[in-house]
């Protein structure tokens, strides 16, 4: 009976979790350490008091749905001053004001990306960019990242470059940027040495994602890679190597699972048997080992095509 007692000295105090977790804590985002205060209370206190675990917030599906103004408020003072980083992806509910709240109360921001979030406009960006220069911020060192934002004119791309670029000054030879590194909604190239995302096309004059060629034979011509140097809806670009498509070889281009590739991975890859369209490989872990297959538009097809017709 000593024995057990002793075993059980403190029964109405729980043991303190080991170390490492609180290491791990560091590695989370912020729906999993808002998730992680519920396990205890010694977890509670110490996700809410240490301002280090919330200087960089990323909010992603399923939360980011939820995200209000409010909250995103409730979030980011957590850092209490101190946040560096806001990635916000497809926030459907955040508003300029409330980004321009959060950002007066961390001027220190210097990684700021906000794709999808629809609510959002080119002029609250502009104001964004405009209080952290007032509040004497890294403006300098600001990486922007504003994919799918609408509306946005040459005016306003001005306006951020002047003060995103040093001394206002664009860079001569800017990092290029190519299709596939930055076009999926779960995937942004933070580390392009590009101070914004998006710029003006060359050809339609619009402000969207401008992509370079990744084709040797293109940047080994200096006039061909600014000829093929542009946004998705003035050049095609392969799905799975980021290459401008020939328009001659549009017809052959197009893929099982609807995406564009170039002759070179269309030949490549392995073809449905039916109509003989590869998948990319995005998608290509459909298709499995085999080099033969049946695609799933030719093989709903099939399906129809054995329904008996419905007599009346």
């Amino acid at each position: 009976m000593s024995h057990l007692s002793s075993s059980n000295a403190s029964p109405t105090e729980p043991e303190s979790p080991h170390g490492a977790l609180f290491l791990v804590l560091h590695y989370l985002q912020a729906r999993e350490l808002l998730a992680f205060q519920s396990v205890s209370r010694i977890f509670c206190d110490t996700i809410s008091n240490d301002p280090s675990l919330w200087r960089e917030i990323t909010v992603q599906s399923p939360l980011s749905s939820k995200l209000t103004d409010e909250s995103l408020l409730a979030i980011t003072s957590r850092a209490e001053g101190t946040l560096r980083s806001l990635t916000l992806f497809n926030c459907l509910k955040i508003s300029d004001a409330g980004l321009l709240t959060v950002v007066e109360q961390n001027p220190g921001i210097t990684k700021l990306f906000v794709p999808g979030c629809v609510c959002l406009t080119a002029d609250g960006m502009v104001e964004v960019v405009k209080r952290l220069h007032e509040r004497k911020g890294n403006v300098n060192q600001l990486q922007l990242r504003l994919r799918g934002l609408c509306n946005i004119e040459k005016d306003h791309l001005d306006v951020l470059n002047s003060f995103l670029c040093k001394d206002g000054l664009l860079s001569k030879s800017p990092m290029p940027s190519f299709y596939g590194s930055n076009h999926s909604s779960g995937s942004i190239n933070s580390d392009d040495g590009r101070p914004i995302d998006v710029d003006m096309c060359p050809m339609c004059r619009t402000v969207r994602l401008v992509f370079d060629c990744t084709r040797d034979e293109c940047r080994r011509m200096e006039q061909r890679w600014i000829e093929c140097r542009g946004c998705f809806f003035c050049i095609a670009r392969c799905e799975d190597c980021g290459g401008c498509i020939d328009p001659e070889h549009m017809s052959h281009a197009e893929s099982a699972c609807n995406h564009l590739l170039c002759l070179d991975c269309w030949l490549q890859l392995p073809k449905c048997n039916t109509c003989n369209r590869p998948y990319c490989k995005g998608h290509n872990s459909i298709v499995g080992p085999t080099t033969g297959f049946i695609c799933q538009e030719c093989a709903d097809g099939d399906f129809l095509d054995n329904v008996p017709e419905a007599g009346f």
